[in-house]
């Protein structure tokens, strides 16, 4: 077995992340910050498997925006996970959104597109919940949000609706002891309102993993490089810092390989 692939064998997204073998992440809310250049997909590919995994015993909430079930299904099989098998066994909630468009008008005199995310929550909620009270539970509780620009374009751009059902999302974390995963692109926000839904994630999120294209241009057996940004790390003396990590990766049909520049040989 590739040791990428095996949640019992560290590597250095998961030591950066702070991930032991199994049990709780260290954080409630991690964004994903990709580009046009460099997709982070497998970040989301990698937390689904490894929260799906035997050893770490959790269970996901899966928001789709981007892809159909097949889809997944697919890549993850190749990645040794059956996403059908999970999913039968009620521990893979995977919640279709692929064709989701939230009304711009209501009929009771209510915001549609308040009326439409408080639906959308309550599907995460009940999810949640479901999973929390499995017979064999003992893992985490991941939600995965793939993508947060495709929830933006469902509301007809309504970024205040997108910040607070995201914020409800956050508080969720704490309630219900999980974990919350997004998926956003940097790169494609231009107007104010957009630039201030990034701001926010950024500040709702306890750790932020953005990934880039290699500053010396395209190589055969480096993809890319990643950025992990641990906020709140208290120093010796009492201080919050940032701790950051950088490293490069290569995506595999099967899993990806993460190794510091220079090391790949």
């Amino acid at each position: 077995m590739n040791p990428s692939l095996s949640p019992s064998v560290p590597n250095l997204l998961d030591e950066a992340l702070g991930l032991g073998r199994g049990g709780s992440a260290p954080w409630r809310v991690a964004l994903v910050q990709d580009c046009v250049e460099t997709s982070g997909a497998f970040l989301l590919h990698h937390f689904l498997k490894r929260a799906l995994s035997a050893e770490g015993a959790g269970a996901v909430v899966f928001l789709a925006l981007a892809h159909p079930f097949s889809h997944y299904d697919r890549v993850l099989r190749k990645m040794g996970c059956n996403l059908s098998l999970q999913r039968n066994k009620n521990k893979l909630h995977f919640i279709d959104l692929l064709n989701l468009e939230f009304p711009v008008a209501g009929q009771t005199g209510q915001n549609a597109l308040e009326v439409g995310f408080i639906g959308l929550y309550n599907k995460i909620l009940r999810s949640v919940e479901a999973s929390s009270l499995r017979d064999d539970k003992g893992g985490w509780i991941s939600i995965i949000i793939d993508d947060v620009s495709l929830l933006e374009i469902a509301a007809h751009g309504s970024v205040s609706h997108v910040l607070d059902f995201l914020q409800y999302c956050t508080t969720l974390t704490s309630e219900l002891d999980c974990s919350l995963v997004v998926l956003n692109h940097e790169d494609i926000y231009s107007s104010e309102e957009e630039i201030r839904l990034l701001s926010h994630l950024d500040y709702l999120s306890d750790v932020v993993i953005k990934t880039e294209p290699l500053a010396t241009g395209i190589a055969a057996d480096v993809h890319g490089q990643l950025t992990i940004i641990n906020k709140g790390v208290f120093t010796e003396c009492g201080r919050s810092m940032n701790k950051v990590h950088n490293f490069q990766f290569k995506v595999k049909d099967n899993g990806v390989d993460f190794f510091y520049p220079g090391s790949q040989f």
